[in-house]
């Protein structure tokens, strides 16, 4: 374990090639990581992580804390961002809460998330994906996260809520400008995609229809009661900043590290049966589409592998170090397509207990979908630009993301 305070970037946490010196301070170090002021606990290996997860003592909700001064870390990264306070509400009660509280809203938005409900996307979303294909490869050339990942992930959410189809490149262009952190474009963002959920909940309060809004306004959960407004709302940002930005530059990533990887592309094309049992399994333990879990806080004073964590501290769980631990993983820097994980997810991609991720099946099924339709069916992807050369965003105090993958055709 490790005390004293050190900085990492976002690309650092984003890059586990970079964890052997951290792993050298041990499992757990106190560290700023850029974009948010306040000191946290970094967990960098897998089993740690894990128990973290799982641990009662470790809160996703700060205002429950007792005592507590100052805002959380998620406050504080809303509040980098320029948010007026009053919109804080609708960015945490599912994320965000513990208990009673998260199993009835957990329980609300599962309703929706059924294995039925996503393998009837499936259909939807091999003909979104095929139908962009014959577009941008007619073109010869496109950006893969703008022109492919954020347009089906955007499908996906979309169907799955039945929004309007004229109403998607606004959702869209309003989770780009989320992405931004940029104020002056974060704020307009946040208060057009509130509006419209507000107008979208009463048109189907008067018109219910066979989809995720119209389930969540059903009596349900343990309680059997109804939902607020303002708790529906967040489901819906929920679903929309982490439903369609997170998968967008995840399968950009994951395409990028096949092409990355011709060896083991041509393993997968030579056994396609691969993709869904091993493939994509272990593209999301290699690449992981959230390098970070969302911040947890201590409920009480106690030790934790050697570190002394205070009531209040904030732990922020390395998803992708996890999933490159060696202590786990056998060569955890090598990509294996044929790699066993053995039972269970096997990684901590989608996190893991009682917050672990509800589009799981769904970004799973993403990824199939896009893996098969632009490199297994069709084969003339290749990138435009050296693997240098590419963009990366920070997410302030979460990682970085890769910003746009120019390919040819």
């Amino acid at each position: 374990m490790s005390e004293q305070i050190s900085r990492l970037t976002n690309a650092t946490v984003s890059n586990p090639a970079e964890y052997g010196p951290l792993r050298e301070q041990g499992p757990v170090l106190r560290t700023v990581i850029d974009g948010v002021e306040r000191p946290v606990w970094f967990i960098s290996d897998y089993e740690e992580c894990k128990e973290a997860l799982n641990d009662p003592r470790f809160i996703r909700d700060a205002s429950k804390l007792a005592g507590r001064e100052g805002p959380g870390l998620a406050e504080q990264m809303l509040g980098g961002a320029g948010l007026p306070e009053e919109y804080f509400t609708y960015f945490g009660n599912l994320s965000l809460s513990d208990g009673e509280e998260h199993t009835r809203l957990r329980n609300a938005v599962a309703r929706a998330f059924t294995a039925r409900r996503v393998n009837a996307l499936r259909p939807h979303l091999e003909r979104t994906a095929s139908d962009l294909y014959a577009a941008l490869s007619a073109k010869k050339e496109a950006d893969l996260v703008a022109e492919l990942g954020y347009p089906l992930a955007t499908a996906a959410i979309c169907e799955l809520m039945d929004i309007e189809e004229a109403d998607r490149p606004q959702l869209q262009s309003w989770v780009l400008e989320l992405l931004s952190y940029d104020p002056e474009l974060f704020v307009p963002a946040v208060r057009g995609i509130v509006e419209y959920y507000k107008d979208l909940i009463a048109r189907r309060r008067a018109e219910p229809t066979d989809d995720l809004v119209s389930e969540l306004l059903k009596p349900g959960g343990i309680h059997h009661d109804l939902l607020a407004e303002d708790a529906i709302i967040s489901i819906f940002m929920l679903l929309t900043s982490t439903g369609i930005a997170p998968p967008a530059h995840f399968l950009g990533q994951a395409v990028l590290t096949l092409l990355s990887h011709p060896d083991e592309l041509a393993v997968l094309r030579g056994r396609p049966e691969l993709l869904a049992r091993r493939a994509v399994p272990e593209l999301l333990r290699y690449t992981t589409s959230a390098p970070t879990g969302g911040p947890l806080h201590a409920a009480e004073d106690f030790e934790f592998h050697g570190c002394p964590v205070k009531q209040g501290d904030a732990v922020v769980p390395s998803l992708i170090g996890s999933n490159h631990d060696p202590k786990r993983f056998s060569e955890p820097q090598r990509l294996d397509l044929t790699r066993d994980l053995g039972t269970g997810v096997g990684h901590l991609a989608f996190g893991s207990g009682a917050h672990y991720c509800t589009g799981a099946a769904l970004a799973q099924l993403e990824t199939e979908v896009v893996i098969d339709t632009f490199l297994l069916k069709n084969r003339t992807v290749e990138l435009a630009v050296e693997p240098d050369e590419l963009p990366y965003v920070d997410i302030p105090g979460k990682g970085a993301a890769l910003a746009g993958l120019p390919v040819r055709f």
